[in-house]
C-alpha cells in the first residue's frame, strides 16, 4: 500500500472518531484494499495430525484371528459333545447286538418247532389242516427274517457312524492343537509355552477297519464287580482297600515271588521280598500263567494319589493289596539281577479286558534316571509303551521328557514321558470312562480305548524271564 493511500486512510478514520464523540450518528465503511499477493512458504502452526498407535497396526488381523479361535472353541464344545455321546452310541450298540442274538434265539425255535410239525409221525392237530400248519409256521419264519434283517441293517449304520464319529473326534484334537500353536504369545516378550500334543481319542486301530471295530465293539457281560466281594489276581487284591497289608506267608524274605513260587508258595497275597539291601512288602500273582509275577504297579478306585513328587516314585507308596507303586528303586533291584518280562493287564468300564507283554523290561540305575528298556510286543491291547522306550522317568519335580513343557504336569502323574504320552497309567483315575480336563491326564492306553477314556483297571506285572 503506498504512502498517499495510508494518509487518506488515517484522515477518514480521524473523521470517524470526532463524528463518533460529536454524537454523529454511527456509520459503517468498507474498504477495498487491493489484492496482496504471497511469496515464500505459508506455515501453519496448529497441532499435528495423530499419528495412529502401533498397536492398532494389526488389530485387525487379531480380531480376525480372535474370530476364527471363536469358531474353533465352538467345534471343541461340539466335539465333548459327541465325545459324550460315544457312551450312548455304544449302549445302543450292545443292546441291538443283544435284541439280534434274541431273533436268532427265536428263529432257531420256530425252524425246530416247524420241522417237529412236518416230521413223521405228526399228525394234524385237531381242527386244522397240516398245510395250513406249515404255511403259518412259514409266515412266522419270514417275519423273525424279516425283524433279523432290519435289526442288522440298524446295527450297520450305528457301526458306520460310530467310525464316522471317531474320525470327527481325532480331526478335531488335531486341529485343536495347531489353533493352540498359533494362538500369540502373552506379552512382555515372554514366550509362550505350548501345550502337549494330544494323543488320538479313539484308538487308531478302532477307526481303520471294520472287522477290527467289530471284534472291539463285541459286547462282554456286565460284570458285578462294584456289588461282589473282590476277585483275587493282579486286577484286583482279595483285601479290602483301608486295611494294612500282612504277610501271606510268614516265612521269607525271598528273592522275588518266582522264587517264592519255586518254594512252593502258590497262594496270591502279599510277600515280603529283600529288594537291595531293605525288605519291602509286594503283591505275588502266583496263579495267573504259570505263577512266580511281582505287581510292580495297580490301579482300580482312584484310592491312592499318584500326582505325587520323585522320592516318592523312587521309594514307592500305598498298598500292595491295594493301589500302590512298588518303587523305581526296588524295581532296579530286582531287573537287574537278570532278564525280567513284563505284563500289562487293562480293563474298561464295561469289563472288557486286554493285555500288553513284553519279553523284556528292566531299568537303569537312578544315576540314568531309572530309563526304561524295553523288548518285543505281544498281546491285543495294542502297542503303546514301545513309544516311551529308552526315555527316563519324569515327575513334576523332575522334569526329563523330550517336550518344551513339563509332562508330568500336564498328565499329572510320574511315567517314561517322552512328548508327552501314548500310555498313561500313573495318571488320574476318572470314574466312568470319558473325561473332561483340559489335558489328557487319565489312566489311559491309547491303543486300547483312546486318550480321552480313563480305564477302570491296570496293573503292572514283572516276573524272571527264566525261572
Amino acid at each position: 500500500m503506498s504512502a498517499p493511500q495510508l494518509r487518506t486512510l488515517q484522515l477518514l478514520l480521524l473523521l470517524g472518531a470526532t463524528w463518533a464523540r460529536a454524537g454523529a450518528p454511527r456509520c459503517t465503511y468498507t474498504f477495498v484494499l487491493p489484492q496482496q499477493k504471497f511469496t515464500g512458504a505459508v506455515c501453519w502452526s496448529g497441532p499435528s495430525a495423530a499419528r495412529p498407535a502401533a498397536e492398532a497396526v494389526n488389530a485387525s488381523e487379531v480380531a480376525a484371528l480372535r474370530m476364527r479361535v471363536g469358531r474353533h472353541e465352538e467345534l471343541l464344545r461340539e466335539l465333548q459333545r459327541l465325545a459324550a455321546a460315544d457312551g450312548a452310541v455304544a449302549g445302543e450298540v450292545r443292546a441291538l447286538r443283544k435284541e439280534s442274538r434274541g431273533l436268532s434265539a427265536r428263529l432257531g425255535q420256530l425252524r425246530a418247532q416247524l420241522q417237529h410239525e412236518a416230521g413223521p409221525g405228526a399228525g394234524p392237530g385237531p381242527g386244522a389242516e397240516p398245510a395250513a400248519l406249515l404255511a403259518l409256521l412259514g409266515e412266522r419264519v419270514l417275519n423273525v427274517s424279516a425283524e433279523a434283517q432290519r435289526a442288522a441293517a440298524r446295527f450297520h449304520q450305528l457301526d458306520v457312524k460310530f467310525r464316522e464319529l471317531a474320525q470327527l473326534v481325532t480331526q478335531q484334537s488335531g486341529l485343536i492343537a495347531r489353533l493352540e500353536r498359533l494362538c500369540p504369545g502373552g506379552t512382555g516378550g515372554q514366550q509362550q509355552v505350548l501345550p502337549p500334543p494330544l494323543v488320538p481319542v479313539v484308538p487308531v486301530s478302532l477307526v481303520g477297519g471294520i472287522n477290527d471295530t467289530s471284534r472291539r465293539l463285541d459286547p462282554a457281560p456286565e460284570p458285578l464287580r462294584d456289588q461282589t466281594p473282590r476277585q483275587q489276581g493282579p486286577l484286583a487284591s482279595p483285601v479290602p482297600a483301608g486295611h494294612p497289608a500282612v504277610p501271606t506267608k510268614p516265612t521269607g524274605p525271598w528273592q522275588d515271588c518266582a522264587e517264592a513260587h519255586r518254594s512252593g508258595h502258590r497262594q496270591s497275597g502279599v510277600y515280603e521280598l529283600r529288594l537291595g539291601r531293605h525288605v519291602g512288602s509286594a503283591w505275588c500273582e502266583q496263579q495267573l500263567e504259570g505263577g512266580g509275577w511281582t505287581v510292580i504297579q495297580r490301579r482300580q478306585d482312584g484310592s491312592v494319589n499318584f500326582f505325587t513328587t520323585w522320592q516318592h516314585y523312587k521309594v514307592g507308596f500305598g498298598q500292595p493289596d491295594g493301589e500302590y507303586w512298588l518303587g523305581l528303586e526296588p524295581v532296579h533291584q530286582l531287573t537287574s539281577r537278570g532278564d525280567h518280562e513284563l505284563l500289562v493287564l487293562l480293563e474298561d468300564w464295561g469289563g472288557r479286558s486286554a493285555r500288553a507283554h513284553y519279553d523284556g523290561f528292566s531299568l537303569e540305575p537312578e544315576s540314568d534316571h531309572y530309563r526304561l528298556r524295553l523288548g518285543q510286543y505281544h498281546g491285543d491291547a495294542g502297542d503303546s509303551l514301545s513309544w516311551h522306550n529308552d526315555k527316563p522317568f519324569s515327575t513334576v519335580d523332575r522334569d526329563r521328557d523330550s517336550y518344551s513343557g513339563n509332562c508330568a504336569l500336564y498328565q499329572r502323574g510320574g511315567w517314561w514321558y517322552h512328548a508327552c504320552a501314548h500310555s498313561n497309567l500313573n495318571g488320574v483315575w476318572h470314574r466312568g470312562g470319558h473325561y473332561r480336563s483340559r489335558y489328557q491326564d487319565g489312566v489311559y492306553w491309547a491303543e486300547f480305548r483312546g486318550g480321552a477314556y480313563s480305564l477302570k483297571k491296570a496293573a503292572m506285572l514283572i516276573r524272571p524271564l527264566r525261572l
